[in-house]
């Protein structure tokens, strides 16, 4: 009865925001399967030249698993990578001079 005082609006069955379903907390990711380091990169290489078929989800396992094993270039610092650089670089004769030493006890 749309226009009636007093019975417009209120709750609807189903409407509104969802209930969230509980997220699943990650498991360990194994280092060691058969005393053989856990390495899911040779595997992609054998899929990417065709020596290996694999199903989706083992597909999808293996992406999943990729950022634990190797990190990318952006992830392991690439500023700290060339700082250290520039210290290997200034580090031989017109690198910064040691500071002087301090006399104490006078």
């Amino acid at each position: 009865m749309a226009g009636v005082k007093g019975r417009s609006g209120g709750a609807r069955p189903g409407a509104g925001r969802k209930k969230a379903e509980p997220v699943a907390v990650a498991p360990e990711v194994a280092k060691v399967v058969d005393g053989e380091p856990l390495d899911p990169r040779p595997t992609l290489e054998l899929i990417a030249l065709g020596h290996m078929e694999v199903s989706p989800l083992q597909m999808k396992a293996l992406l999943a698993l990729l950022p634990y094993t190797n990190t990318k270039m952006g992830e392991g610092g690439k500023k700290d990578a060339k700082a250290d650089l520039a210290k290997k670089v200034g580090a031989g004769k017109f690198g910064a001079a040691p500071a002087p030493l301090r006399v104490v006890g006078r």
